[in-house]
């Protein structure tokens, strides 16, 4: 076992939606393995209500989460990171700062339920498929990580994951 929990900071460019949903999950999925953050390139100042509404329905806390720069995570007294995953096309697509320690980074992209337009019960259907995706995806890491005792294993398991998607 690892010395202290990864470190794995979700990013996207509001962190109001997805980048939230993936930290909540992966605390959870994790079981004290993992610690998971989340920030935005641009925040949006607050968490998406309907994604808050989601979380909470699913059973996660949600005392303290808030949409946050990524600024706050790239200084020297930010908790360590050993991967940087961006959950959106445009924040993958931006200039990160320089993570301390120098952290893996990965790209996961999903569909933006923030600018979804639809009905109020359309809208939360978009929610939960979009929640769905990313349970599914870090169901799947948390699996391929079990036994990684390091950094570097933990690196092997997202090169794997990336290698096995693409077509």
């Amino acid at each position: 076992m690892a010395d202290r929990p990864f470190g794995v900071l979700f990013l996207c460019t509001g962190n109001s939606c997805r980048s939230i949903m993936a930290e909540c999950l992966l605390n959870a999925l994790g079981q004290g393995r993992f610690r998971a953050f989340s920030a935005g390139s641009y925040p949006t100042g607050a968490v998406n209500p309907t994604a808050l509404d989601l979380l909470r329905r699913r059973g996660h806390p949600t005392e303290g989460l808030g949409s946050k720069s990524w600024d706050q995570f790239a200084g020297p007294d930010a908790p360590a990171m050993d991967l940087i995953v961006t959950v959106c096309d445009n924040a993958a697509g931006e200039v990160c700062p320089v993570w301390p320690g120098r952290p893996a980074s990965a790209h996961w992209g999903f569909p933006d339920p923030a600018t979804f337009q639809g009905s109020e019960s359309e809208t939360r259907a978009f929610f939960e498929q979009v929640y769905g995706q990313i349970e599914a995806r870090l169901k799947h890491f948390v699996e391929q990580s079990e036994g990684v005792q390091d950094p570097a294993g933990l690196i092997e398991v997202v090169r794997d994951m990336a290698a096995a998607e693409t077509p």
